[in-house]
């Protein structure tokens, strides 16, 4: 059984945790607004990406998607484009057709409710929570892998294998229920997350500064968690460009619709490592998917038409480039698009370009 804390505590504890928040906070665009519909992509642009990668692509998302009608509206291609580098992309196609429930279903106003949320795809208790607090101050706990690992230290809960962590999610979903402030829970849920991302960290927490510092039962004795061991692979793709009467053009394959990684995103072709050999210079870039640090060899090939490069595979694409740039490209793909610097970015202030793409021999 779980022990509870006395109401005295609890209102310490809320009161202490808001208070740090207040001081403390980052500046984030979404937290400045209380649209459902924006607060919606920003969480799901922040599972598994960066705040800092998150704050200008959640910008430039609602500027061509405003609406949720604007995003159901759109093509699935046009949503993967925009999502492009942010990896994941199952998030996008979640989130466009949840879009597209809402406005078929809802006429185009979200639910409001965490549990009227969790019926649309791609919305888990977590994200419904978050929405409906923070939009509609709902009075609803969020629970995600930061306030686990804060309210798990807090109380003392360990766990050392799968029914273990099933019983502290248990404890922790119980508690945080108790514990979220009932006046203010939208803010409440941001301070908890906000805590962990910042002070109650996986790897040196900053206990000294942590406003439930008094109240922690492991203060100082965190165990820094090891890191997954990452993996190294050697990958080759072709960088096949031809001069048309638009400009230059690109050769794209698109990833099999029923492929698990990625389906339907164009990429460039890929070679076998041991089958070809480079006859002018090789561009090398580094790329990293969840545990696997990629070393990728870009093969340049100059060619008149698909045929005429030896490339065998899942059909191909010409496009023109700025055709490209607007399409549902993998990471990879724009990496070396724009390191090639046939692809702008704002981010990059130098580009690497091939002055004139040598003949790479396929054997």
């Amino acid at each position: 059984m779980l022990r509870r804390l006395g109401p005295e505590v609890l209102v310490r504890m809320r009161r202490e945790l808001l208070g740090w928040y207040e001081r403390n906070k980052r500046d984030l665009p979404w937290r400045r607004t209380q649209d459902p519909y924006a607060i919606w992509v920003s969480e799901v642009m922040l599972q598994q990406t960066r705040v800092a990668v998150v704050i200008d692509r959640w910008k430039e998302f609602l500027e061509r998607f405003p609406t949720v009608e604007v995003l159901a509206a759109a093509g699935e291609q046009e949503v993967l484009a925009l999502w492009s580098g942010l990896g994941y992309y199952r998030r996008a196609r979640m989130l466009h057709k949840a879009a597209q429930a809402v406005v078929a279903e809802h006429g185009g106003i979200m639910p409001v409710t965490a549990e009227e949320l969790k019926k649309l795809s791609g919305i888990g208790s977590y994200t419904a929570a978050a929405i409906a607090s923070i939009a509609h101050n709902e009075h609803v706990a969020v629970v995600d892998g930061n306030v686990e690992r804060v309210l798990s230290r807090i109380r003392g809960w360990e766990s050392h294998d799968a029914v273990g962590e099933a019983a502290v999610r248990r404890k922790v979903e119980e508690f945080s229920a108790s514990l979220v402030d009932p006046r203010r829970p939208g803010d409440f849920n941001q301070a908890i997350m906000e805590l962990g991302a910042t002070v109650c960290t996986p790897r040196n927490p900053q206990c000294l500064v942590c406003p439930w510092a008094s109240e922690c039962r492991t203060l100082g004795e965190h165990k820094t968690p090891r890191r997954a061991a990452m993996t190294n692979r050697e990958i080759a793709c072709a960088l096949v460009l031809r001069e048309a009467d638009a400009g230059t053009e690109v050769l794209l394959e698109q990833r099999a619709a029923d492929n698990t990684v990625m389906p339907g995103m164009w990429e460039l072709p890929a070679l076998e490592v041991e089958k070809v050999t480079a006859a002018g210079e090789v561009m090398t870039v580094r790329h990293a998917i969840m545990q696997v640090n990629y070393t990728v060899r870009v093969h340049p090939v100059t060619a008149r038409d698909a045929s005429s490069t030896g490339l065998k595979g899942t059909p191909m694409r010409w496009f023109s480039i700025d055709k490209a740039s607007t399409m549902a490209l993998t990471g990879l793909a724009r990496k070396v698009l724009t390191r090639a610097g046939l692809l702008r970015t704002e981010a990059r202030s130098t580009r690497a370009r091939f002055a004139s793409p040598p003949i790479t021999e396929l054997v």
